[in-house]
């Protein structure tokens, strides 16, 4: 008899929605400041990304981990342990011009694009270095987790 791998305990959807919404409510409240660094116990960083709409042409802010890659910033594009791809990176694919915040940093801006092949392989496995749950949680999905690098735009390092 073959054993099946653990799958990762995950908290209900109300409770990851309302997680989400009161960090991004102490990240505004407090100017930017309620965001962490790589340099954390966690291995990986939150930033607030800011896109635009796809649909109403409205600025649109979130919170995601992210992990830097010499200037750039790569982010695994998930929604939660649910299914199908995050808003945010619909929007991005729709425009891929954003602005990003980092702690403690000025706003940023950046162009998103989709790593394919062996650089999405290697990004990926260095996701999986800093949080090994992340490949359980993301074979809970049946959708493929793409991993989006941020990249400076304009001259901005």
């Amino acid at each position: 008899m073959t054993e099946q791998p653990v799958r990762p305990r995950v908290p209900p959807p109300w409770f990851v929605h309302t997680a989400w919404r009161v960090h991004r409510a102490l990240n505004r409240l407090s100017g930017g400041r309620f965001l962490w660094t790589p340099a954390n116990r966690r291995g990986w960083g939150a930033l607030r990304l800011t896109t635009v709409g796809r649909r109403s042409g409205q600025e649109r802010s979130v919170i995601v981990g992210y992990l830097e890659d010499g200037p750039d910033l790569v982010v695994p594009a998930m929604n939660g342990w649910e299914e199908g791809h995050p808003a945010w990176w619909l929007n991005l694919r729709a425009n891929p011009d954003a602005v990003v915040r980092l702690a403690r940093r000025a706003p940023r801006p950046v162009r998103a694009r989709r790593a394919e092949g062996q650089e999405r392989e290697r990004l990926w496995q260095r996701w999986l270095a800093v949080d090994p749950d992340l490949g359980a949680h993301a074979a809970r999905r049946a959708t493929e987790t793409d991993v989006v690098v941020l990249e400076p735009r304009g001259g901005t390092a």
